[in-house]
């Protein structure tokens, strides 16, 4: 599900419960709104809302982890294309069909990403190609065969990169636990509305906190998808490393 949906979701959730809330204010008897019962309300609701908090902080530590991993991994694989060309130009001009074929690849996976509006990232780099040409060198020394070697390891790495993205794209926070957090808000807001007034400033106020969470949601998800959403990784190394390429 998308981070615009499961905000929808919590919007309705959130204001509903605070309009219900208040429309239940008008129907119970006084007694169940005397200041004991509001007293109780408000303990309850304390803990409630410390649970949220707890469960907003947990999101927030896992998202900006997510973001942060995705960004070393960005890096790091920038670092190993480079790498990888520099050991195909020491190994000779047999290998310069390979590193012409690591310039294309990138060239047209960072093309391809801004015309789709994705992070170049999004399904890693397909170094296969290059791997098929890297078999197909003879060697004739020493030096070469360690040079052949370092270039297959290089180039593993960075195919494994993309399939362990692919995997963690495919994950995300456990449905379960998004739907306890929403659950949570909207009993805290309900309880909000039945100790609020109905009136128009009230009703604007309960608005504009729905949107919010529904906002913090939004940004904290899409956050945790840091090669999907709109709040992406910068390809910035690997545009830095494609300008590196080709060096003799």
């Amino acid at each position: 599900m998308s981070p615009f949906a499961i905000g929808g979701i919590a919007f309705l959730c959130v204001f509903g419960a605070a309009s219900i809330g208040m429309l239940l204010r008008s129907r119970l008897p006084d007694h169940h709104l005397s200041p004991d019962s509001r007293d109780a309300i408000k303990l309850a609701t304390a803990v409630i809302g410390t649970l949220s908090a707890l469960a907003l902080g947990l999101l927030i530590a896992s998202a900006k982890r997510s973001f942060d991993e995705a960004g070393v991994e960005l890096r790091t694989t920038a670092a190993r294309i480079l790498l990888l060309d520099r050991v195909l130009a020491h190994y000779g001009q047999e290998a310069a069909e390979s590193r012409d074929t690591l310039r294309r690849l990138i060239e047209t996976r960072l093309s391809q990403a801004a015309a789709a509006g994705e992070s170049v990232m999004d399904d890693g780099l397909d170094v296969e190609p290059i791997q098929d040409t890297l078999r197909k060198l003879l060697p004739q020394t020493d030096a070469q065969r360690w040079l052949q070697s370092r270039a297959l390891q290089l180039s593993g790495q960075i195919a494994e990169a993309r399939w362990l993205r692919a995997e963690t794209e495919a994950g995300g926070f456990p449905g379960a636990f998004l739907a306890f957090l929403i659950l949570w808000l909207s009993l805290l807001f309900g309880s909000f509305g039945i100790l609020a007034p109905r009136n128009g400033t009230v009703i604007m106020i309960f608005l504009v906190c729905a949107l919010s969470i529904t906002g913090a949601l939004v940004l904290i998800i899409d956050m945790d998808h840091p090669y999907l959403g709109f709040i992406q990784v910068s390809d910035a190394p690997l545009r830095m490393a494609l300008q590196r390429l080709g060096q003799p």
